[in-house]
Parts: C-alpha cells; sequence; structure tokens
C-alpha cells in the first residue's frame, strides 16, 4: 500500500478480523466486458446490498425510475472530492432512495468535498447500463476521473458494513494509486466501533417501534460472509438480547445465523406475528425476492408455513437519517485525518 494512504482505522486489527483473501474484478461496461452473474454473486457480502440477476433474465417487475438517480459522474470535481463507494443496486427507487440519500447527507454535511459515486459490482453497472441506458462509474472509472480532474484530495466512503473481504479489496484498490493524488483518506464502514453498533441497534429498533407490540417478532436479514466478519450479525443479536429487546432477530442469507436459526428462536419465543426487513443498505435482489418473494423458501413464506402472520417492510438502511449520519461522520473523520 502506498505510503500516502491514510485509513482511518486500525489496519492490523480490523484485518486479522477477516478471512485471508480477495475477489477479482470482473470486466465492466467501461472496459467493454460482459460479466456473469457467477462472477459476482459470490462476493462476500460486506456491502449488504444484492447479488443481481442473470442479465438475459427479463426482469417481471419494476424498480422505479433511474432516470430520477443522480448517477454522480460528473466532471469539474476540484481539488477536492468525496468518493461514495458501494456495493450497489438495480432497483432504481431503492438505488435513489439509500445510496443517493447518503450521498445527499455528505455532500450537505461537506460541501467542501465534490461527491462522486463508485460501485464495485460489476453486474449491477452493467445490468443498469443495458436495461436503462444509464452508466455508473465502477472504481477504475471513478478514479480516473477523479485524475484527469486534477484532483488532489481524495477521500473515499464506502457505504459497506463491515470491514471485510470487500472493503479491503477497496483499500488495496485505492492503495495502488494513491500517488495520483497529493492526500488520500479512507473512512471506515457503518460498523467499526462498539458506538457504531450502539446506534445502528438504536436506529433500527426506532425505526420499527410502531411493531414492537410484544406479540411481534422483528426479523432482519443481513446478507451473511464466509469472512470472520460476519461476527458483527451475532454481536448485533447479542446487544438487542442484553438490553433487553428479546423480541429482535438478526439473521443472514448466506451464513449464520440462518433462518432456521431465527425461526427456531421465533417459534420458541410464542410470537403471533412475525415483521422482516433487511439489514442491507439497499432494499434490493435479496429483500425483494429471497426476504419477500412467494417462492417457497423465501423468509416470507417460510413463516407463513408455520402459522405466522407476515408483514415486510422493503427498506434499506440507507434510507434511515440516523444511518445517514453515521457515514457522514466517519467520511469527517477521514477528512480531518488529512488537514
Amino acid at each position: 500500500m502506498k505510503r500516502k494512504l491514510s485509513v482511518i482505522l486500525t489496519l492490523a486489527a480490523m484485518l486479522a478480523m477477516t478471512a485471508c483473501g480477495s475477489t477479482e474484478t470482473a470486466p465492466t461496461a467501461q472496459q467493454g466486458g460482459e460479466s456473469t452473474a457467477e462472477e459476482t454473486s459470490v462476493q462476500s457480502g460486506e456491502a449488504q446490498t444484492e447479488a443481481e440477476p442473470e442479465e438475459e433474465d427479463e426482469e417481471n417487475y419494476e424498480t422505479g425510475d433511474a432516470s430520477l438517480d443522480n448517477i454522480r459522474n460528473q466532471d469539474e470535481i476540484g481539488e477536492n472530492e468525496l468518493l461514495v463507494l458501494s456495493f450497489g443496486t438495480s432497483f432504481n427507487d431503492s438505488r435513489r432512495l439509500t445510496i443517493g440519500a447518503i450521498e445527499n447527507a455528505l455532500e450537505a454535511a461537506i460541501p467542501d468535498y465534490s461527491v462522486r459515486r463508485g460501485f464495485t459490482a460489476n453486474i449491477v453497472i452493467d445490468h443498469v447500463n443495458k436495461r436503462d441506458g444509464i452508466l455508473i462509474d465502477d472504481v477504475d472509472a471513478a478514479l480516473k476521473r477523479a485524475q484527469d480532474n486534477g484532483v488532489k484530495n481524495l477521500v473515499v466512503q464506502p457505504t459497506h458494513l463491515m470491514n471485510g473481504l470487500e472493503y479491503n479489496d477497496i483499500v488495496n484498490q485505492i492503495g495502488a494509486v494513491s500517488d495520483a493524488f497529493d492526500k488520500v483518506a479512507i473512512g471506515e464502514p457503518l460498523l467499526t466501533s462498539d458506538d457504531d453498533f450502539k446506534r445502528v441497534e438504536n436506529a433500527i429498533v426506532n425505526w420499527t417501534a410502531e411493531y414492537d407490540d410484544g406479540k411481534t417478532a422483528i426479523c432482519f436479514m443481513g446478507h451473511g460472509t464466509e469472512a470472520e466478519s460476519n461476527g458483527v450479525y451475532q454481536k448485533m443479536q447479542d446487544m438487542l438480547t442484553a438490553d433487553g429487546r428479546t423480541n429482535y432477530f438478526i439473521g443472514t442469507v448466506e451464513a449464520s445465523p440462518s433462518l432456521d436459526d431465527v425461526l427456531a428462536k421465533v417459534k420458541e419465543g410464542g410470537y403471533e406475528r412475525v415483521v422482516l426487513e433487511p439489514l442491507m443498505v439497499v432494499a434490493g435482489d435479496h429483500a425483494n425476492n429471497d426476504m419477500a418473494g412467494d417462492e417457497e423458501d423465501s423468509w416470507k413464506s417460510v413463516f407463513e408455513k408455520e402459522g405466522f402472520k407476515v408483514e415486510c417492510i422493503l427498506r434499506g438502511l440507507g434510507e434511515n437519517e440516523d444511518i445517514q449520519q453515521i457515514y457522514v461522520e466517519h467520511a469527517r473523520a477521514a477528512i480531518n485525518s488529512i488537514k
């Protein structure tokens, strides 16, 4: 890693929490390549967004108007850039209401920096470009844009939930080009410090307070990862339980705690109703299909089969203003580190 790269966390300690390895970067539309679902659906999950459907699959659902989303790939950046890197989603409304909302909050709070966007999921970029004719910058394109615009101070704020494999890939990718800028800093992911966990816990509890009637199990679905950073889900569960929020449950799509784990706890608690909500930045493919879909193995269907009344809330964490402010504070800390 280049000497000028300033990462706002204790790298040695944080990297020790994750498994070794990295994911390959598939070619994007900017590079003239083709991506497949298999190349990106095995992402480590730290972005907590989604794996996108095959591009050739015809969508039978409406995701919203892509033209309403500001993809933030404008030039005339100036000397200071705040590059917001997200996994991404092809669900247009959710992208605007979550990632777009985080970017708007950063822009309002840090007016001295031009906010720009980059996505790490090449299949999302290609899918949106093919379907909607809108090309979102991938990381390489966003970094080239910064260089071409003469950016001197580059601050990168990922919207990832945790410091895991994909977050580490970003650190390495930014570090490889850090000599192109005078100063570079990378902000922390959402769940880094104990204070971050507490604030996220309070945010999701306050967000769902209207459902907390003693008869309802409130279940959040995360993505999950094979990396050791998957422990963030159990930590959140332990905090909720310790704070007396015993009707709140955390599970994941691809790791542990699993749906079976959550189902067992809900049945043990004797609840009458279940509320499902994604513990992800966006409400994309996982939320709409794995959580709220009509397929027999979706979370909704599994709970209904067990006799529960189920309500699905399709909104991503990025819509929550308290969550947005955590990203703002992490970006400010990164900026302060290079002043």
